[in-house]
């Protein structure tokens, strides 16, 4: 696929673990593993809004098209 997903990226810098992005988010830590490893089909935008609210990022920063 040519979506690539960055989120292990922003995790690392801004130094939260994926046990506490899934509280913040409010998703499965099963799910948010899923997305970070590139397994999930898609996401719905309220999920990315509220990833993005967390990490203080913007959607380009998380996804990246290749």
């Amino acid at each position: 696929m040519a979506i690539i997903v960055r989120l292990d990226r922003m995790m690392a810098d801004r130094k939260i673990s994926l046990n506490e992005l899934a509280e913040k988010v409010g998703m499965s830590n099963v799910n948010l593993s899923n997305l970070k490893t590139g397994k999930m089909k898609g996401i719905r935008f309220e999920t990315l809004d509220a990833i993005c609210d967390v990490l203080d990022c913007q959607p380009g920063d998380i996804l990246e098209h290749r």
